[in-house]
């Protein structure tokens, strides 16, 4: 054993000191660390370059029509604190929203507060009692306004008017119309709407409320015979509504006469629930709780002879059972048609909502910076990576496409003919289902583009994901109405053959010459060329809707029903009404595009469309599945995309300024977002 060596004791002690004596040792003089800039919010107005074109132009465009009393509820509702939050002040903004941290029945109170109001204010004057389509025209703008504002509040003003007022209106006869009409309009009696069940919503005609008539008595006896027969999901009934239209199953004599509807009045005067009348409250949901969704059920209650609404069909009062339709699936169809409205307003409602995120996204990512791709350079805005371009500026063209498409539904409704129901219910399905799915394409993709900022509830865009979920599936679920598209198209195809005349109506009378030749070769100014755009989706149309009816033709001949056929061929039939909705929508914004004079806003436009036809072709397998288009050619329209997108860039401030959308129907996010939440606002 060494006995010179260091004990480990000795070596631990030695590396401690080595140690120490490194620390202490003097260091490296070096330049001084700079204080760095805090970063500011800078208002995308004074970066921007000026619009190229007037956005009140392109606002008129896309809102179409009544721009002065649009703006005039705007104020009216920016005015009064019932529509603000507690929280609604941000730094040196006031917004107006709802206060969702408010319970259900905060929320409910607080939506029939807000009613009341409006109607102090002469908001609804004229909503049931004016004709014409100038008169409905107004009513449709001051609804689109309060639906930027609150579906909720929208839903329950929709209720009332739309499904119980054009139920009174246009099922019933002179008796209804005084009896109930202007109580409906002033808020004297609050309707509701029922029609779906617990087992039967969509498919009315299986729906197992009955009623009876008594011709002694000269009354309608209304029952709930089980339990799946209960009034289901009724907005207004849960709290509020005084009257409501029931639809049920007509029972004369032993025979079911088919659905009819009929007035019961639910409660009295006081609010309290008529005896035989039993209602339970559907519960929170994930969103619309402003809304009082309730269930119904009836123990035989009696209804006078005269609540019949008789437009359609009347009972006598003998029990005689007279209709002026004698086709029942047309007195069935005539019966559903208060719903076309409805699938209107919800259409149009989804573009704006679409707006609404598009505008605070947009306005965001032209004020959020992140990264830098030089070393000492300034962080990038999101809007000038050509990937956040991908993501909103497609959006921006579709929603501006489908505003086109809602001024276009809304018209033809107001300026309606028995001759046009067909075609309405065609379109309102087609555009109900295409309009609703990309509203929430559209939330769910601003909602990321915002980051974490998406989320908060004050920002609107995440509230509104589970607010406008709902619009999937109510007043006809979006599978179930594309179904019946492809089917009328169907219908359309054996009509012209059969009676060997050329297609007209729905814009199909492009069938009626020869096939488009689409080249082989594309490039960006035949991509660019309305002609060929309209040419590749006219093309799509005409070779699916062949598709869908060979293959309906080979079920049929293996002996299958039409109804299984049609069934079958379900594939086809959803890509057949996905080309009908997106060519008809396209021609619309078209005719809108040809009727602007020459200058800056056609050529923004031109983009418009032009991004809204190549997003279209990406996003879908069709022309590829189906053979319109090479993949060569699929490739260079993803190519154009991002081209389109960089051309875009410029002018997506203008865009969405000319949404005419109110700062304070924004968020906080849209503008001075550091500010909203510095300590000194007391948003901690």
């Amino acid at each position: 054993m060494d006995l010179t060596s260091p004990s480990p004791a000795a070596r631990r002690a030695a590396a401690i000191a080595r140690h120490l004596a490194a620390a202490a040792a003097p260091i490296p003089a070096s330049s001084p660390l700079e204080p760095s800039c805090c970063l500011s919010y800078v208002p995308p107005e004074s970066t921007e370059r000026p619009a190229a074109f007037a956005p009140a132009d392109l606002r008129l465009l896309l809102d179409g029509h009544d721009l002065p009393t649009r703006d005039w509820l705007f104020r009216a509702m920016e005015e009064s604190p019932l529509f603000r939050s507690r929280s609604s002040r941000t730094g040196s903004r006031v917004f107006v929203a709802p206060d969702f941290n408010d319970g259900k029945e905060g929320q409910r109170e607080a939506t029939m507060r807000r009613i009341a109001y409006l109607n102090r204010r002469g908001v609804f004057r004229g909503w049931l009692t004016e004709d014409g389509a100038a008169a409905e025209l107004r009513k449709l703008a001051l609804l689109d306004c309060i639906a930027i504002y609150d579906h909720s509040l929208a839903i329950k003003i929709g209720v009332h008017f739309f499904l119980w007022g054009s139920a009174i209106k246009f099922l019933g006869t002179k008796r209804h119309h005084d009896k109930w009409l202007v109580a409906t309009e002033n808020y004297d009696i609050k309707g509701c709407f029922a029609m779906t069940e617990l087992g039967h919503g969509s498919n009315v005609r299986g729906i197992e409320t009955i009623a009876t008539y008594d011709s002694e008595t000269r009354e309608f006896i209304i029952n709930t015979p089980c339990e799946s027969a209960q009034k289901y999901w009724i907005g207004g009934a849960a709290n509020h509504a005084t009257h409501t239209i029931v639809f049920c199953q007509l029972h004369i004599n032993g025979r079911n006469e088919g659905v009819h509807a009929f007035v019961a009045q639910i409660r009295d005067e006081d609010g309290t629930v008529l005896p035989n009348i039993h209602i339970a409250d559907c519960g929170h949901k994930i969103g619309l709780n402003g809304v009082d969704n309730g269930r119904i059920w009836f123990q035989n209650i009696r209804v006078p002879r005269e609540n019949l609404l008789n437009l359609v069909a009347d009972v006598l009062p003998d029990g005689r059972y007279v209709s002026m339709i004698d086709n029942p699936d047309q007195r069935f169809a005539a019966f559903l048609s208060p719903l076309t409205l409805g699938r209107v307003n919800i259409a149009v409602n989804s573009v704006y909502i679409s707006k609404v995120s598009l505008a605070i996204a947009v306005r965001y990512s032209l004020s959020r910076r992140a990264f830098s791709i030089a070393p000492d350079a300034p962080e990038m805005l999101l809007l000038d990576y050509p990937s956040h371009q991908r993501r909103l500026l497609p959006l921006l063209a579709k929603v501006c496409l489908m505003s086109s498409a809602g001024n276009f539904m809304k018209n033809m409704y107001v300026k309606r003919t028995p001759e046009m129901s067909k075609d309405i219910h065609i379109y309102s399905s087609a555009l109900k289902a295409t309009l609703t799915w990309q509203n929430m394409i559209t939330i769910q993709e601003c909602r990321e583009a915002c980051g974490g900022q998406g989320l908060k509830t004050e920002n609107r865009i995440g509230i509104f994901k589970s607010e406008f979920d709902v619009q999937s599936t109510f007043e006809g679920d979006n599978n179930v109405l594309m179904q019946q598209v492809s089917k009328a198209l169907y219908a359309e195809f054996l009509g012209a053959q059969k009676k060997q005349q050329p297609f007209k109506g729905l814009g199909l009378e492009h069938l009626n010459g020869s096939s488009p030749v689409i080249p082989d070769k594309l490039t960006s100014s035949i991509l660019r060329s309305s002609k060929f755009q309209m040419d590749l989706f006219c093309l799509r149309e005409r070779d699916l809707l062949k598709q869908f009816v060979e293959e309906v033709s080979l079920h049929l001949a293996q002996g299958e029903s039409r109804e299984k056929a049609l069934m079958l061929s379900y594939q086809v039939a959803e890509d057949l009404a996905r080309a009908f909705t997106e060519r008809t929508i396209l021609q619309i914004f078209l005719e809108d595009e040809m009727n602007v004079p020459s200058g800056s806003l056609k050529e923004v436009l031109g983009l418009l469309r032009s991004l809204y036809v190549m997003v279209n072709i990406d996003e879908s397998t069709s022309f590829l599945r189906y053979g319109h288009l090479s993949r060569d050619n699929v490739a260079l329209v993803r190519k154009e995309v991002q081209k389109l997108c960089s051309e875009l860039r410029p002018h997506a401030l203008a865009v969405v300024s000319s949404f005419g959308i109110p700062d304070a129907f924004l968020s906080p996010l849209a503008f001075d977002w550091i500010e909203a939440n510095a300590l000194s606002t007391g948003s901690h």
